[in-house]
């Protein structure tokens, strides 16, 4: 039967048209955003997990930055090590000279005494935004003494399999002894402490194997071997010796504190290298479950367009079929 008042066929076309445009509105807004879950709606689950993984992924951006700020004092802290371990050096080479016969030893403390500033000077400059890791005490009430995280750097970002996130960090005890990690325990209007590898005093023996006062290597005056501060009688050679081997137990000591400082530099070095990594992991595991294959999205625009262009074409024969009818009251 055909009706004036119910075209089916025009319906029926209609009905398709309009579904043909809400597949070419999603297919243009894959193509336009490149996503194949842009929200909620397209795919609850996927868009959650998604979510989550984009605000996780931000952290260990945050962690890489840290991870930086955190290498950047370890270098700092291990370069002043290694020009103090250099200093150091050049003060045991003054000691063997000051041995030798005919030295004039008040010339060589001389040149000790402005090694023995530089030091000072090395172990304050040695800060990263205020933050000194040569120049410092443990934190008081350690268990043991010395074994408290004084010092720590951001490490990793770890989310649990119940949903539970947490930041690790690396730490850094400072020890004050004269075998710890730390040159002096503090400097006050350029006095340094009596501890720490440089402070920590040790007794010169005399040749008559009595003690004269005790000296570190910053207080280090091979002309005053009594330590009545007057400065007018020079080493013996047991106190040579003495002195010789209390520069070399400071070198040991500064050069482990630097070969800690280096393990730490290098653990820092491949966790930024696996942070990055990882964030790229990420980003993987994102894209795969709501980037768009554009390929595919760009042949089904081109074909959604044909069935629309076909579909307005049936519509328009389905709306001249009730045209027709004026031919009979011709």
């Amino acid at each position: 039967m055909t009706s004036i008042l119910t075209n089916i066929a025009a319906q029926s076309a209609l009905q398709t048209l309009r579904g043909i445009g809400q597949s070419m509105e999603q297919t243009q807004g894959r193509v336009s955003s490149g996503l194949r879950v842009g929200e909620a709606s397209d795919n609850a689950a996927y868009w959650s997990i998604a979510t989550t993984m984009r605000s996780d992924n931000m952290a260990i951006s945050a962690v890489q930055d840290a991870l930086g700020l955190g290498a950047a004092k370890v270098d700092t802290a291990y370069a002043g090590m290694e020009s103090a371990i250099e200093v150091v050096k050049e003060i045991k080479a003054k000691l063997v000279t000051a041995t030798e016969e005919g030295v004039d030893k008040k010339k060589v403390q001389e040149e000790i005494d402005q090694l023995q500033e530089q030091l000072v000077s090395i172990a304050q400059g040695a800060s990263f935004y205020g933050e000194n890791w040569l120049v410092g005490a443990a934190t008081v009430g350690a268990t043991p003494a010395g074994t408290a995280p004084d010092k720590s750097v951001v490490s990793g970002f770890v989310r649990g399999a119940g949903g539970s996130v947490t930041v690790t960090t690396t730490k850094y005890a400072l020890d004050t002894a004269g075998t710890g990690n730390v040159l002096f325990a503090s400097i006050t209007a350029g006095v340094p402490s009596d501890d720490g590898i440089l402070g920590t005093t040790s007794a010169l023996t005399h040749a008559d194997g009595t003690t004269a006062a005790t000296q570190s290597v910053y207080t280090l005056n091979i002309m005053d071997s009594d330590g009545d501060t007057t400065a007018d009688d020079a080493f013996d050679t047991d106190q040579m010796a003495d002195a010789l081997q209390m520069v070399e137990n400071a070198l040991t000591a500064m050069t482990s504190a630097a070969a800690e400082l280096g393990s730490l530099s290098m653990r820092i070095g491949l966790q930024e290298d696996f942070a990055s990594k990882l964030s790229d992991s990420i980003d993987s595991g994102i894209g795969r479950l709501v980037d768009a294959d554009m390929n595919e999205e760009s042949t089904r625009l081109k074909a959604l367009q044909t069935q629309q262009q076909l579909g307005i074409q049936a519509l328009s024969i389905a709306n001249s079929n009730s045209e027709s009818i004026l031919t009979l009251f011709r």
